[in-house]
């Protein structure tokens, strides 16, 4: 039986680069790894897979290599929030590229156009093409920011019955409208769903797990926001690209995720404090007090050094929306991803901080040999 062909958008990336591993290890695809400037990331190369140059917003050159590779499955790969874009095909196809704001700049109103461009108009362009050249499948990479993007607000259980549409970020908006985009493409000839991934770490994790560490040298570690009570989120890169490939062979073989979305977690919300109280440990270091500061409290803070940022033009690492982030219940129910894809997140929560923060260690190891 000739294996099903895979284009995979974004598939050098963090999580795109995972996904296409999944796949090749699943030995029953033939994968096509779509990038703007593969390989990327020092990211692993496969000999069996195909890596292809190509900007999702040039729509004759998307033609030109769907034509060529005549994908069956197409993964467009949007990453959520925290998390670098990317983008997968098949003759079904997976896409994940997306452009998300980090920092200051999350919260900011500038960079729209920019934002909109790549993730809804190049959606749509994968979406178009993928219509065009006949492919039967389209998993598209979404996020948990379509629904807790609504910063002001506490989430608790939520599930996909919660309607979307109300976010406050661009990346959230965006996110919203590309999905929509998607789910409202499916037809029983090319069947369509949407994956609503947490925030994802792991080993090469760009910002996350590196983004914890730092505060070790910052002396950053005995703050808590808030109550630091507050559950969120979280998913290892590994089980996304776990649900990657259930959600396709659903689509391929029973189809009752056709038109559906589905919230994709590791399933054990933790508090940002004790995420961090983990991290640390795994490079030694416990701090050696704490200090509370009331949510009110950070959020004038926050709201001060937005002027101060203004004033000086230097953009800051610290905002309301910072404060908003840290200190609201944001967690999801994953029931739906269970029971439609067979949906288990494989690496448990503490196993998965482990060996991203030894990955970590070997990289800044090495940096000091170099």
């Amino acid at each position: 039986m000739a294996p099903t062909t895979v284009l995979v958008t974004g598939g050098t990336g963090f999580l795109g680069s995972e996904i296409v591993q999944a796949l090749v290890e699943a030995k029953n695809f033939a994968v096509t790894a779509l990038d703007i400037n593969p390989p990327s990331l020092g990211t692993v190369s496969y000999p069996s897979v195909t890596y292809v140059r190509c900007d999702i917003m040039d729509l004759e050159r998307l033609r030109e290599v769907f034509k060529e590779t005549r994908p069956t499955v197409v993964t467009i790969l949007e990453g959520p929030a925290f998390v670098e874009p990317m983008l997968i095909w098949l003759a079904y196809k997976l896409h994940t590229v997306a452009v998300n704001l980090l920092g200051e700049s999350r919260y900011s109103t500038q960079g729209r156009d920019t934002l909109f461009s790549i993730n809804v108009d190049g959606t749509k362009n994968v979406v178009q093409v993928s219509q065009e050249c006949g492919v039967k499948a389209f998993v598209y990479t979404s996020s948990v920011t379509v629904l807790l993007d609504q910063l002001e607000e506490n989430f608790r259980n939520a599930d996909e019955t919660w309607s979307t549409g109300r976010a406050t970020t661009l990346y959230g908006q965006s996110k919203t409208m590309a999905e929509g985009i998607v789910l409202s493409s499916n037809t029983p000839g090319f069947r369509t769903c949407a994956l609503r991934v947490a925030p994802i770490f792991g080993p090469r994790d760009p910002v996350t797990i590196p983004t914890i560490y730092g505060c070790i040298a910052n002396g950053e570690t005995p703050f808590i926001l808030g109550s630091g009570t507050n559950l969120q989120d979280y998913v290892y890169v590994a089980n996304v690209a776990d649900a990657h490939v259930l959600a396709l062979h659903n689509l391929l073989d029973l189809g009752t995720a056709a038109g559906e979305a589905f919230f994709i977690t590791n399933g054990e919300p933790i508090t940002v404090r004790d995420l961090c109280l983990a991290v640390w440990k795994e490079f030694g270091h416990y701090p050696r007090f704490q200090l509370r500061i009331p949510e009110e409290l950070a959020w004038w803070m926050g709201w001060g050094l937005e002027w101060a940022s203004w004033l000086t033009n230097r953009k800051g690492t610290f905002s309301r929306g910072v404060v908003l982030d840290a200190t609201k219940t944001r967690y999801v129910n994953i029931t739906k991803a269970r029971r439609v894809l067979g949906y288990v997140p494989r690496v448990s929560l503490p196993e998965a901080l482990k060996i991203s923060c030894q990955h970590l260690q070997q990289q800044i190891n090495a940096q000091a040999k170099a």
